[in-house]
C-alpha cells in the first residue's frame, strides 16, 4: 500500500466499522451491573477515535486549529448521518444524545490530541524496525555478518 494513502485508511476502516455495527437491529452489550449509559460512554469514546484517527491526517494536522474544527464537523456530520440512516433500521432509533455524544467525543479526543503531548506521543510511538530478514536463499539460523 501507498504510504501516502496509508493514514486515511484506518478512519475509513473504523467508519467502515461504525456503519456495519449501527446497521444492526439489536448490538449486543454488557450489563454493567449499575444504571449508567455504557451507550453514551460508547459513542463519544468510538468517535472520539474517528476524530483523532482523522485529524492525525498529515495535512489536516498542518492546519492546526483549524483542522481541528474540519475534524470535528466531520465526525459530528458523520454522527447525525448515522443516526439518521439507523432510523430506517428496524428495532433502531435516532437519539439526539447519541449525536450530542458524538460530537463531544470527537471534540474532547481532537482538542487533547491536537493540545496535549503526552497523548499524542502514546499514539504516535515509533514501531522498532526490523532487523535485516535473510534472503529466501539464505539460512535463517545463520546470523548476517
Amino acid at each position: 500500500m501507498d504510504s501516502a494513502a496509508r493514514p486515511i485508511l484506518w478512519p475509513l476502516l473504523l467508519a467502515l466499522a461504525i456503519l456495519t455495527a449501527s446497521g444492526q437491529p439489536r448490538l449486543a452489550a454488557p450489563s454493567l451491573g449499575f444504571t449508567f449509559s455504557y451507550d453514551k460512554l460508547a459513542h463519544l469514546l468510538v468517535f472520539g477515535l474517528l476524530a483523532t484517527a482523522i485529524l492525525r491526517q498529515p495535512r489536516l494536522l498542518r492546519l492546526g486549529w483549524a483542522g481541528v474544527a474540519l475534524s470535528v464537523l466531520a465526525v459530528s456530520a458523520f454522527g447525525a448521518f448515522d443516526e439518521f440512516r439507523q432510523s430506517m433500521t428496524p428495532g433502531r432509533s435516532v437519539e439526539f444524545g447519541d449525536w450530542l455524544a458524538d460530537s463531544l467525543g470527537a471534540l474532547l479526543a481532537s482538542v487533547l490530541y491536537f493540545k496535549w503531548r503526552p497523548y499524542r506521543q502514546l499514539l504516535e510511538w515509533p514501531i522498532p524496525e526490523n532487523k535485516r530478514l535473510p534472503k529466501p536463499s539464505e539460512d535463517p539460523r545463520k546470523s548476517p555478518r
